[in-house]
């Protein structure tokens, strides 16, 4: 079973730049805000506690945006910015390389820190939706990934041991975080990045998702 990670790993969210520059906010504000509200969640699981992707989202918005010279109120471009998410696309590599595992013989499911709807939405939109058996979200877990508990949860909705699933993702701390918890792994190094020392090495390194997909299926 192949477990995807969907913010960055199946979507591209570079578009979200441009929403920000929309309301006129800088574009490079993008990045460090979805860090920062990455930082938030990973918090608030460290610390026992849980809250939804979007809430932290949109409060973490409302926090960058704040003194900015926008050219709308901050509600209007919090609620701009958070309707990007709607509009997201898949990376070109996502689509062809699902469909090849697919008719491999993998079964695919999804855990993501954000909202499952998000990826009902993309594989709707991308003709894919009916290659995955379940769209699961940490949502409906003890916390948020790379806690151990959420891959666990993975597994349990599944009715698979954690060392029968393939964690795909493009961050370092979700491939750490699923190592820790026994699962394999697959890093997609897409940007051509140097793999932290201090994480737990990742099980397959590759370029793209449609090399993941030719390794697995030849070996099947």
């Amino acid at each position: 079973m192949i477990v995807f990670d969907v913010n960055e790993t199946l979507s591209d969210m570079s578009p979200m730049a441009d929403r920000f520059v929309d309301v006129g906010a800088p574009g490079l504000l993008a990045r460090a805000w979805f860090a920062g509200l990455l930082r938030d969640g990973f918090a608030l699981t460290a610390t026992g506690t849980s809250e939804k992707f979007a809430m932290i989202a949109t409060e973490s918005l409302h926090e960058n945006l704040a003194g900015l010279p926008l050219n709308r109120s901050v509600e209007d471009a919090v609620d701009h910015i958070m309707h990007g998410f709607a509009g997201l696309a898949l990376h070109p590599d996502v689509a062809g390389a699902v469909r090849t595992l697919s008719a491999s013989g993998f079964r695919l499911v999804t855990l993501s820190n954000g909202s499952s709807h998000v990826a009902e939405a993309l594989f709707l939109a991308a003709g894919i939706r009916e290659e995955f058996d379940m769209l699961l979200s940490v949502e409906d877990a003890a916390g948020w990934k790379p806690l151990r508990a959420a891959y666990e949860y993975a597994a349990d909705a599944c009715g698979v041991a954690p060392g029968r699933m393939l964690l795909t993702a493009v961050h370092p701390w979700d491939i750490h975080g699923a190592a820790r918890a026994g699962l394999r792994t697959a890093w997609i190094n897409r940007a051509d990045a140097t793999y932290p020392g201090y994480f737990t090495a990742p099980d397959i390194t590759v370029s793209t998702l449609e090399e993941l997909a030719s390794i697995l299926s030849s070996d099947v």
